[in-house]
């Protein structure tokens, strides 16, 4: 992938992974389409770089979508890389009577609903635009799940082969797959241990982007699949002995 003079949207990029994500292809040249819910977080990211386009919106409701689609076919048609970072976790199990309907909705939508829809209604530009990508962050849960957050897990695993089908329905435009560990984030605060920063997330998924590497695993996930490779079981109890 040739990494500047590209336009860029990016979702959750007000904070963590987004985050630095939104920075760095704007160091690289880019423009950038900065989508979150927190418009002061918004502004504040703005002033980093000219470069930056802040768009207000909540992509698991569908009037956000819409409107957020109506913006870049009117403004910004030339749009040529959709990276699907927002995700929610509640870390909790179906038996937490806190954890209602509403929030495994929200959590759905976000993390697995709403990067499909924005994929299926940007797909026409991404197709007609050169050096085109979609960028889905899933997880190493989505390998190996936790006791907790099952929901999450689910709607990971989802992002993860749903990635890899889209893969090969599409020609034109590539199909990246970042599949991270625990990483130190707002979401991930008071949990587990043995955190990689967003930066070191980043530069990884540079190089490996760059170099047409589709399924990309940071960090400790090489050796998370090698291990549930080998043995799943050992793998199971590595992952329920953390907590991420």
């Amino acid at each position: 992938m040739i990494l500047n003079n590209n336009k860029i949207l990016i979702t959750g990029a007000t904070s963590g992974i987004g985050k630095e994500l939104t920075k760095r292809f704007c160091q690289l040249n880019n423009q950038v389409i900065a989508v979150g819910r927190n418009e002061n977080r918004l502004n504040e990211l703005a002033k980093f770089d000219s470069r930056i386009i802040p768009f207000k919106c909540d992509i698991s409701l569908q009037s956000e979508l819409d409107r957020l689609v109506a913006f870049i076919k009117k403004e910004h048609n030339d749009l040529n890389v959709l990276i699907n970072n927002a995700g929610i976790q509640y870390d909790q199990t179906l038996l937490n009577e806190t954890y209602a309907l509403q929030k495994i909705e929200h959590e759905i939508n976000t993390n697995l609903v709403s990067p499909i829809k924005l994929i299926a209604l940007l797909l026409p530009l991404l197709q007609i635009n050169s050096n085109s990508a979609i960028v889905n962050v899933s997880s190493g849960l989505a390998l190996v799940p936790k006791t907790k957050a099952a929901v999450y897990c689910g709607t990971k695993a989802a992002i993860h082969i749903f990635s890899k089908s889209l893969r090969y329905q599409l020609n034109k435009v590539k199909v990246f797959e970042i599949i991270p560990p625990l990483v130190d984030t707002e979401m991930t605060k008071g949990r587990g241990k043995g955190k990689i920063s967003p930066q070191r997330l980043v530069n990884e998924f540079i190089k490996a982007y760059q170099k047409n590497k589709y399924e990309i695993n940071i960090h400790k996930v090489k050796l998370l699949r090698l291990i549930n490779r080998i043995s799943p079981k050992i793998a199971d109890r590595i992952m329920n002995r953390a907590t991420m």
